[in-house]
């Protein structure tokens, strides 16, 4: 069975007993950006429920002119005031090489007209973070901005102020 039938006859499962739809606006007026990494359960670790919150998920948790977008779409027009970002331990964009990236991604003939940040300090990394979403003018909401480092060993999440 491949990984996609496996999601097919999972959803068949989850529908059973699907309770039915729930508000378009989060509940909790929160947008979490956090890393695609597959390790981090942002609702169980953050005790979040289906209609909680806007998830933007890419690689790194970092605030790409990509998230931004989606970022203003969540506050504008769907009403989250709150902004928590997640790094994490261990993280495949820690030292990430993207003039390599890149030069690999050319050899296709076409060279992509994003890039793909790496970082080697976690901490600093999400300082930066938080003040590019608190600098970001396309956002209503900039004062709640908050920032953390999930630990992936222990599922603990550390602010960075």
């Amino acid at each position: 069975m491949s990984a996609i039938d496996h999601l097919i006859h999972a959803n068949a499962r989850y529908a059973e007993t699907f309770p039915g739809p729930r508000p378009l606006r989060p509940k909790l007026r929160l947008t979490v950006i956090a890393c695609m990494d597959s390790r981090l359960d942002l609702f169980g670790a953050l005790g979040l429920e289906i209609g909680d919150a806007h998830l933007i998920r890419n690689a790194g948790g970092l605030p790409t002119e990509e998230v931004l977008r989606s970022l203003a779409i969540s506050q504008r027009s769907l009403g989250t005031r709150e902004v928590v970002l997640i790094h994490h331990t261990e993280c495949g964009m820690d030292g990430f090489d993207d003039a390599r990236f890149r030069a690999q991604l050319a050899e296709t003939g076409m060279v992509p007209t994003w890039d793909v940040p790496g970082f080697t300090d976690l901490h600093d990394t999400m300082r930066n973070s938080i003040r590019t979403v608190r600098e970001c003018p396309w956002l209503p909401n900039r004062d709640d901005v908050r920032g953390f480092i999930f630990d992936v060993a222990t599922a603990k999440i550390e602010e960075v102020v």
